[in-house]
């Protein structure tokens, strides 16, 4: 099935979260929904959860077992037919990393994407140059097909973010600034190409000088918050920083207040954006 070929779709999580919901309406626990499958309960949990695809006997038995009507039942599976459709990504997935595929379904799906970035220009923000470069160091082990991939793969995640206006708010240091990468050249692109993100009214830029105080994100890895304006799909936070293509990935609402909590504040403490510019200078 396209869920594990190319990952999850929103409509794929929100056809999720909607049987969940209707089983909770049919006062129905995980386990008897399981009984009426014929699997176990975990069979259950996992499609509520989007784990794995939905197949259209299981639904239509979940659906039949939860009391919908055959016009909610006929509607739902036509919505499940597109749901199960991969993701604009698909052509990629071979050079993504595992937790890039389910993220993707929440990245297409975000109003606000909010960065912290220590050391680099933030991903979202990079030129295909640099980008590449930034794969040669961190990637060594992959081909340079397989590179020239996964910076297509950024640039296209650009160029949606962009079209479905989502705004980017990034935060990082000015050693990413100090630090070169690819040479001089592509620095130079790189810094021309920030210039002109920062004019841009969907993206807003603070730069912590490496002389400032210290702030509530010093010492952390990068931090990306993905704020959802769709209701079945919660806000996200992932932490980079480990082995180079792992993450931690978190919807718990406690860890997405926290780094909110802490972004907000290293937002407060960096130089107002008009002062980016100046920076870029």
């Amino acid at each position: 099935m396209a869920r594990e070929r190319s990952g999850r779709t929103v409509a794929h999580l929100v056809l999720a979260t909607r049987l969940k919901t209707l089983r909770e309406a049919a006062g129905m626990s995980r386990g008897e929904a399981a009984d009426a499958l014929g699997a176990h309960a975990a069979t259950v949990r996992r499609i509520e959860l989007a784990e794995t695809s939905l197949d259209e006997g299981q639904v239509l038995t979940l659906l039949t077992s939860y009391g919908a009507g055959a016009v909610e039942i006929e509607g739902f599976l036509g919505q499940l037919a597109t749901a199960n459709l991969p993701g604009w990504w698909h052509p990629w997935r071979s050079v993504m990393d595992a937790w890039q595929l389910d993220l993707m379904s929440v990245e297409s799906a975000t109003r606000i994407i909010r960065v912290w970035e220590p050391a680099l220009i933030p991903a979202l923000l990079r030129t295909p140059s640099y980008a590449r470069a930034v794969e040669d160091v961190r990637r060594p082990e992959l081909s340079t097909a397989d590179k020239d991939r996964r910076t297509e793969l950024l640039m296209e995640r650009q160029k949606r973010l962009r079209d479905q206006n989502t705004r980017i708010w990034a935060v990082m240091s000015a050693a990413a600034l100090r630090t070169s990468v690819g040479g001089e050249r592509v620095m130079s692109e790189q810094r021309q190409a920030l210039r002109a993100a920062v004019e841009r009214t969907d993206v807003t830029l603070q730069i912590h000088p490496l002389e400032g105080p210290c702030h509530s994100m010093t010492g952390m890895p990068t931090v990306t918050l993905y704020r959802v304006d769709v209701p079945e799909i919660p806000d996200h936070v992932v932490r980079e920083g480990g082995l180079p293509g792992t993450a931690e990935v978190s919807d718990a609402l406690h860890a997405v207040t926290a780094y909110h909590v802490l972004l907000d504040h290293a937002c407060v403490t960096a130089p107002h954006p008009d002062k980016s510019k100046e920076a870029l200078e």
